[in-house]
């Protein structure tokens, strides 16, 4: 780092440390005059700015109470402007000295940026037109002892804001709105299940099996009982416990763990909602999938084409399906079909520059192949399915070729958005894909599955036939507000603590 920045980062921390101490020192005058703000509880708030906006003829002259951050102030002798900032935006405020009395006006002009004000008064649009709100109280009920960044430039620096997401909340208006549209996606979510008779379930987060998905889990361990835990990796071995007891449609949304690395599409703790039904398949999950992304997207954004980053995402079309050997051929040129065994997929493999391991099998390499060749090539919507057995621990296998199954994984923009299964119901054949997957942990695989009685004992009182599907809802708020990375559209996201950050 130059000499320069140096000094303008000393430079900053020194202007801060001014205004903090001046701010403080207006502080002690408050409590020294017996004008604690912090001893207020509550304000009583009858309107908010957007609200006041949107129906100004029926808000004009008209009595409101607001609250919010002071953000701009313009002192102007007897008469002054500022603007709140609330949940919904800005308002302009007209203070004037008659209307609220000399001492409060006098208070008032003291007043900080980011100090939090309580406001009464009519609403009116002033000679150029704004909306505003004609002050007859202004009340202290916060003081903000810390500083805002300057309003130009606002809170840059990407990785303080995810740090310091509350600033980030009040500086950028476009942070505020994707965590709006993250609100709305789950809402609409829970509107659409509901209108198709699902019903929202709970599951353990602290389990003794952290199965369901290939990934290495965090562990952790129970004091009072002396037990080894992890926290889940996925939701679905307790959600289809809940089919086998006849709750038919159930769904989940929560946080699940997976102990890996970082990157635009990967955070260790991200939300999932996986789904079950019982008496339908994976078609049946396909259906439900495309008319769920479309209703989310018609009632979030009140448009099925989607503009994410430099591209339209096209909604409305149906979707297309390809099986993963037609995808592999249609990008690699190697065709899954006419490669019979194990040693003939390394071998191609080999001749295509694609690493694997010892223990990898065909299904396994043709899944190297997807991953090298296909995923980024898929822009719009397509479903990609019949993946092969051995990275299908809990999926059917098809009847017409039992070294595929009855799977999908939703693709847009080059990300899996869902995986789906027409779900293993067999106890005998799961129980010997679990030993496959122990046999797999054996050989130094952390991410395989271990064998879990439990729900083998589950399956053995019987399981439906049942199609059962997972949605990263990250990705899918990704995607509904144009966000690049999944820090993006976490409000706390995973960081490496600032005392490591430099190591």
């Amino acid at each position: 780092m130059s000499e320069n920045v140096n000094n303008q980062i000393e430079q900053t921390k020194e202007d801060i440390n001014k205004l903090e101490k001046a701010k403080r020192d207006k502080f002690d005058e408050l409590v020294a005059n017996d004008k604690n703000p912090f001893l207020i509880t509550k304000y009583d708030v009858s309107n908010h700015s957007q609200e006041i906006k949107n129906n100004f003829d029926d808000f004009e002259g008209k009595d409101v109470a607001i609250a919010g951050r002071l953000m701009l102030k313009r002192v102007m002798g007897k008469a002054s402007f500022c603007n709140v900032r609330d949940r919904e935006g800005d308002i302009q405020i007209y203070v004037a000295r008659d209307d609220i009395g000399e001492e409060s006006y006098t208070d008032f002009k003291k007043y900080d940026i980011g100090d939090i004000l309580g406001i009464k008064g009519k609403v009116f649009k002033t000679k150029v037109n704004e909306i505003s709100i004609h002050a007859s109280e202004v009340v202290l009920l916060s003081k903000s002892l810390g500083v805002l960044p300057e309003k130009f430039h606002g809170l840059q620096d990407r990785d303080l804001r995810y740090r310091q997401r509350y600033i980030d909340l009040i500086m950028n208006d476009d942070t505020k709105k994707t965590f709006i549209i993250r609100s709305k996606v789950l809402k609409e979510i829970r509107n659409f299940l509901d209108k198709r008779d699902f019903m929202e379930v709970e599951t353990p987060i602290l389990v003794s099996n952290a199965g369901g998905a290939s990934a290495r889990p965090f562990n952790t361990h129970f004091n009072a009982l002396n037990e080894d835990l992890h926290l889940r990796i996925s939701l679905e071995l307790y959600l289809k416990r809940l089919i086998v007891g006849g709750l038919e449609r159930v769904y989940e949304i929560g946080r699940v763990f997976r102990n890996e690395g970082t990157d635009t599409k990967h955070n260790p703790e991200f939300t999932l909602m996986e789904l079950y039904q019982a008496y339908t398949d994976y078609h049946g999950m396909m259906e439900l999938t495309e008319s769920m992304f479309r209703y989310i997207a018609k009632n979030v954004l009140g448009t099925m084409q989607i503009e994410y980053a430099d591209r339209v995402i096209d909604l409305e079309k149906p979707f297309m399906v390809m099986s993963m050997i037609d995808a592999v051929k249609k990008y690699s040129g190697v065709d899954f079909n006419e490669i019979k065994t194990t040693d003939d997929a390394k071998k191609i493999a080999k001749e295509k520059n694609i690493e694997f391991l010892e223990y990898h099998e065909w299904g396994d390499i043709l899944n190297l192949f997807f991953d090298e060749f296909v995923e980024d090539n898929l822009i719009q919507p397509t479903f990609i399915v019949d993946h092969p057995i051995e990275i299908s621990p809990l999926t059917k296998k098809k009847i017409d070729n039992p070294r595929l199954t009855e799977r999908f994984e939703l693709f847009i923009n080059g990300q899996e958005m869902a995986n789906a299964y027409s779900e293993l119901n067999d106890p005998i054949d799961q129980r010997e894909r679990f030993l496959a997957q122990e046999k797999l942990k054996l050989l130094g695989d952390e991410e395989a599955n271990s064998i879990d009685e439990d729900f083998l004992t589950a399956l053995k009182i019987g399981m439906p036939p049942t199609g059962g599907i997972g949605y990263g809802i990250d990705r899918l708020v990704m995607l509904m507000s144009n966000s690049q990375a999944i820090r993006d559209v976490l409000l706390f996201p995973t960081l490496k603590s600032l005392d490591q950050k430099d190591q």
